[in-house]
């Protein structure tokens, strides 16, 4: 209904019925969540000939309320995606900056390629809520504080802070490579290694905010020192930066993923042989978690995933031979779908609490709006189903 106000704007409850086809009592229960929820408002009484009693108001699209923001601080990039009341994607953006960008710098650059995406102010005003992907656990993290403060006072609606992988896994698992399983696990290969995990069709988010740190097991105990302090964790092997100093260390000549990946199509045998140990690690690791937490779909992004079959073909090997039998055959391991938006994504749906996975999960809860609502809950149907990606 939401999809057939925003195309054809206002339409009585009779033109609505005959659209989509839902009985006189859906209907009228579905369009009574939304009115209470805003979403939808009476406007103007048709023009036509009426008979008697009151005349026949029309809805429209309350466009008021309903707006959300997803931004993704990535460790060298800012990532953003919006959605309207119809829960409808208006669009992307993304634009890297150097490491170690100040915040306030950061929150500026969220701020224009948010005005990017949805213009300026009018939008800005009606904006119901900001969802915030951060790096690493943000539970009792010092910066939080000030991050929060800094995108209230440029965007001025709730704002919700989460680890930006853990978003990346509700996408995921709500609209992309995963969408309909009940049980995955997420792994995102990037600059930092991280994840998430989708048990019993819920987002989890573990004790202080931890779940999801796969980057910190470890697999070498004589491996380099992480950044977490512990030593041969599986960032320091699989993150970007650890599988570019491992080429040039074993004699390769590139200091960028994308010269690693121009070896990869050249077939390099060191580019080759790298990423097969590198995929095997990841395996190994995968299969162990898999064990442990039983998922169905296990999806892997990020750009190190982007090479493909020569490092996901290892980590397919290695996942095989570490599950256990009995869901070795069933466990199916896929590239994740979305992309660099997927953290950006993933804030939409904790900002509008549209996912049904986000249903018991402590950081859903928006401070104000209707995401909570019945109109919330309906709104997470209408934008499983049409979620498209613009822009």
């Amino acid at each position: 209904m939401l999809g057939l106000l925003r195309a054809h704007g206002p339409l009585n409850r009779g033109e609505l019925g005959r659209r989509c086809g839902l009985s006189r009592t859906t209907l009228h229960e579905a369009l009574s969540g939304l009115l209470a929820a805003g979403a939808v408002v009476t406007a103007a009484p048709d023009d036509g000939p009426r008979g008697r009693g009151r005349p026949a108001g029309k809805l429209a699209l309350n466009t008021a309320v309903g707006q959300a923001v997803g931004i993704d601080f990535a460790r060298r990039a800012v990532h953003v995606a919006a959605v309207d009341v119809t829960y409808e994607v208006l669009g992307t953006a993304g634009e890297a900056h150097a490491p170690g960008l100040p915040w306030p710098d950061r929150v500026a650059l969220a701020e224009r390629l948010v005005r990017r995406v949805v213009g300026g102010e009018p939008w800005l005003r009606a904006l119901r809520g900001v969802g915030v992907g951060l790096v690493g656990p943000v539970a009792g993290a010092a910066a939080v504080a000030g991050v929060e403060s800094l995108l209230r006072d440029r965007f001025g609606g709730p704002v919700l802070l989460d680890n930006n992988t853990r978003l990346a896994a509700l996408a995921e698992s709500t609209w992309g490579a995963a969408a309909g399983a009940q049980d995955v696990l997420y792994l995102r290969l990037s600059y930092g290694v991280g994840g998430g995990v989708v048990a019993g069709g819920a987002l989890h988010r573990g004790a202080d905010g931890v779940s999801g740190e796969i980057g910190h097991i470890p697999v070498d105990p004589e491996g380099r020192r992480c950044e977490c302090g512990g030593t041969g964790c599986l960032e320091t092997v699989a993150s970007i930066r650890a599988v570019l100093d491992a080429y040039r260390a074993r004699g390769g000549r590139g200091d960028s993923l994308p010269a690693l990946m121009a070896a990869v199509e050249a077939g390099d045998p060191l580019a080759l042989g790298l990423l097969r140990d590198v995929g095997v690690q990841i395996g190994r690791v995968l299969a162990a978690l898999s064990n442990a937490i039983g998922p169905r779909v296990i999806a892997i992004g990020g750009e190190l995933a982007e090479i493909g079959a020569p490092l996901l073909g290892p980590v397919q090997e290695a996942l095989h031979a570490g599950a256990v039998p009995i869901s070795r055959h069933r466990l199916t391991l896929r590239r994740a779908a979305l992309g660099d938006v997927a953290g950006a994504l993933g804030g939409v749906a904790l900002a509008m609490g549209e996912s049904p996975l986000l249903s018991r999960y402590a950081a859903a809860e928006p401070e104000t709006g209707p995401a909570g609502s019945r109109a919330g809950r309906y709104g997470a149907v209408a934008a499983g189903r049409r979620l498209a990606l613009t822009g």
